[in-house]
């Protein structure tokens, strides 16, 4: 029997089971669709503030735009406060999210010091209230998921008890990401935890942590029993791992994706980016993603060094096209851009 299955979230069937993780700075609505391109079952949003969205949602709304060719998406949101996060969960609805997911697994302090991320697993009443909360808000047609860590740090380690707590309050999924809040994205993932979450809850669990290849979602599914596997860093840059995941999982290998097909989802997304936020705001975030794009490939360091300075969309073509020009391998123009990429464009 496939790896690659549909996943029962309370109401919800989706049709496969790879999903997007939501990656703050990373998963905006532009590298989701190429991600939904690709194959990716399910995406989530960056974590977004419950109270800034409830205080002023204006700033906050792009992050709650659904790609076009997002049939199903995710919302993720964050906060310490069972009532802000209720009054989010009523003011995300109208994007018609196919799911509200729960954030109490961020580790970074401006998160976790006002009582919301990680810091929700010190407290698993507290993170039960909020659970209950959101899921009265979101009603009986929108479930509720929870993604959480192994714990604070190696000496609570209590993933079990918050996960149960969450499906006790009415959560119809748990995604883990075994690494505590003290290790950050530092050293490996736990996937035991996994394995112990998978075992003993009755709704699906979803798994995150070192997610690189198509062979690492094979060994998790295999391994843990989860019922679906979540890439997050191992996505950015790579949009195509979902379509070679879902290939292997159904044994059937697709050759391997080359740099020059990664430059050309890097362009799409670059130009999907623009429509959303401007060029010079898009050129500005593109940065580091365009970075992520070219890792690995020939000169990939050299052309980093240049791409951290670009600061509009032609000056992304010239960088590429002099690069790929020294590397006497030609990159053929993008027929998904509007304006395909042409080697004889510069700044």
């Amino acid at each position: 029997m496939s790896l690659y299955q549909p996943v029962r979230v309370g109401p919800l069937t989706l049709s496969g089971n790879l999903f997007l993780a939501p990656v703050a700075g990373y998963t905006e609505r532009a590298f989701r669709s190429l991600c939904v391109e690709q194959g990716a079952d399910l995406t989530f949003t960056e974590l977004i503030s419950s109270e800034a969205l409830v205080r002023n949602p204006a700033p906050t709304e792009p992050l709650l735009r659904r790609a076009q060719n997002e049939r199903r998406y995710a919302i993720q949101l964050f906060g310490g406060s069972e009532e802000t996060m209720a009054q989010a969960a009523s003011i995300v609805l109208a994007h018609k999210p196919a799911l509200i997911d729960i954030n109490a697994g961020c580790p970074v302090p401006k998160v976790t010091k006002t009582g919301a991320g990680a810091a929700l697993m010190k407290d698993p009443a507290r993170l039960a209230r909020i659970v209950a909360a959101v899921k009265k808000a979101a009603g009986p047609d929108t479930p509720v998921s929870v993604k959480i860590r192994s714990g604070w740090d190696a000496q609570t380690i209590n993933c079990l008890e918050c996960a149960q707590a969450s499906v006790e309050a009415g959560a119809a999924m748990v995604s883990l990401h075994p690494r505590t809040r003290a290790q950050g994205y530092e050293g490996r993932s736990d996937w035991r935890h996994i394995t112990n979450l998978a075992a003993r809850l009755k709704v699906p669990v979803a798994g995150s942590g070192d997610l690189y290849t198509p062979e690492d979602a094979q060994r998790m599914l295999e391994e843990t029993g989860c019922a679906a596997v979540m890439f997050a860093r191992g996505a950015i840059g790579n949009p195509h791992i979902f379509s070679h995941t879902r290939a292997h999982l159904l044994g059937r290998a697709l050759p391997p994706t080359t740099p020059r097909q990664r430059i050309q989802a890097a362009f799409r997304h670059l130009e999907l980016l623009v429509q959303d936020a401007g060029e010079t705001k898009a050129c500005l975030e593109m940065r580091k993603t365009f970075c992520a794009y070219v890792k690995g490939g020939p000169g990939a360091a050299t052309l980093r060094n240049s791409l951290v300075r670009a600061s509009a969309v032609a000056e992304y073509r010239h960088i590429i096209s002099r690069h790929f020009d020294d590397e006497e391998d030609a990159v053929p123009p993008n027929p998904l851009l509007k304006t395909p990429f042409d080697k004889t464009a510069r700044p």
